[in-house]
């Protein structure tokens, strides 16, 4: 993939950004700054070589039109905050107040385009209607920069089709994640392994098939565990369950057995009567009532997925042990958490909630080898699949 250096001498060039500013908000107020802070390297450079920068981002799922309730006006307070100067906010995404906002910018100063999700021609799956987005993107600008990986693995105007249409270059974060998450599928350090967690099994098919061939030990909790357990036979009381994958799972545990690749489930869960009970007790995972719902990994899991994490030289997590969020069920994801930064093996944190874990239990993430800012972009890449928004960047 071609640099920012490969772009040339950039003062008085307008570059146009695709960010990722999708981030959580109560209200106004943003929850996680993560992926702002995360995108701060490349913004910075490019104003410091005096570009006049031009960013596109999404937040949540508006329905290609303009929603205050998405707008975002929060992000453009919060990285003015973090980078120290005024952030323009266009009240459109390529219209008239756009063009005036980009026409009136220096060099090395910024601006940030209303939400390209308010543009129903984002998303859409017709080529001619998402190229026309993006010749009016590529109009504001002499260059791009795809810095998004949050959306890397989405074929859309922003992602894909501008980058047709201009010079491009991949940011700094989008460089680092995939250097970072190639590693981890293409040459990893051995012993490799993966810690996968979340809700579902279904969600993960892809990445943990591709996984069996590569991995030396795949962990599993979440709830995606007891469809596990199920498959080996075990009552899992009212926890969650995909009835529907449990044969499925039984050929994933026989391809596993038979490639040599050990599959390592909890050995006790926490559980209680309903989600968010207090009346909670550790059991055995061969001993779940059958009127109560398994809302975490037990501590002996957690120790038996410690000891795994720091055997292994190469590890990548995937999804949360429990519901981490309720601080009764977020020992499983803390110990899984802890691992990481204690191991002296190169960690990768696959994005999405398992970052969001990190951040909300408070550990520094400097004690991480690398924290990917894409749940679904890098579970994809953990699956061998080809990225559009990466692929368009590659020579």
């Amino acid at each position: 993939m071609k640099t920012i250096d490969d772009l040339g001498d950039l003062r008085g060039k307008r570059v146009l950004v695709r960010s990722d500013f999708n981030v959580p908000l109560d209200g106004t107020t943003i929850t996680d700054d993560g992926r702002i802070r995360a995108a701060l390297p490349t913004l910075k450079r490019l104003l410091d070589a005096g570009a006049k920068v031009i960013v596109t981002a999404h937040l949540g799922r508006p329905k290609g039109e303009p929603d205050a309730t998405y707008s975002l006006a929060p992000v453009a307070a919060r990285l003015g905050e973090l980078l120290g100067q005024d952030v323009a906010l266009a009240g459109d995404v390529v219209g008239d107040s756009a063009k005036a906002t980009v026409a009136a910018l220096e060099d090395g100063q910024i601006a940030l385009l209303e939400n390209i999700r308010f543009d129903a021609r984002e998303t859409s799956k017709d080529e001619a209607e998402r190229g026309a987005l993006a010749d009016e993107l590529a109009a504001l600008a002499d260059a791009f920069v795809s810095d998004g990986f949050g959306v890397v693995h989405r074929k859309q105007a922003s992602v894909y089709d501008v980058a047709l249409r201009l010079p491009h270059a991949a940011g700094t974060l989008v460089l680092t994640e995939v250097e970072a998450l190639r590693k981890a599928v293409e040459d990893p350090e051995r012993p490799y392994v993966v810690v996968l967690g979340g809700a579902k099994v279904s969600d993960k098919l892809g990445v943990i098939g591709n996984l069996i061939t590569k991995a030396d030990k795949l962990l599993i909790g979440g709830g995606m565990m007891f469809t596990f357990l199920k498959a080996q036979g075990y009552e899992v009381g009212s926890s969650l369950l995909e009835q529907d994958q449990v044969d499925t799972v039984k050929g994933y545990l026989a391809q596993a057995q038979e490639a040599g690749v050990e599959i390592v489930l909890p050995v006790d869960t926490l559980v209680a009567p309903e989600f968010g009970s207090d009346d909670f007790e550790t059991v055995a995972v061969d001993a779940i009532p059958a009127d109560k719902m398994g809302l975490d990994i037990g501590p002996k899991s957690g120790q038996l997925f410690r000891e795994a994490i720091l055997g292994a030289k190469t590890i990548a997590w995937n999804g949360p042990m429990g519901v981490f969020e309720r601080a009764a069920y977020a020992e499983g994801t803390k110990a899984v958490a802890q691992a990481l930064v204690d191991t002296e093996g190169f960690s990768i944190v696959g994005g999405g909630d398992s970052a969001a874990a990190v951040r909300l239990l408070g550990f520094d993430e400097a004690g991480f080898g690398h924290i990917s800012t894409g749940g679904g972009a890098s579970l994809e890449l953990l699956e061998g699949k080809t990225l559009p928004g990466i692929a368009v960047l590659e020579d």
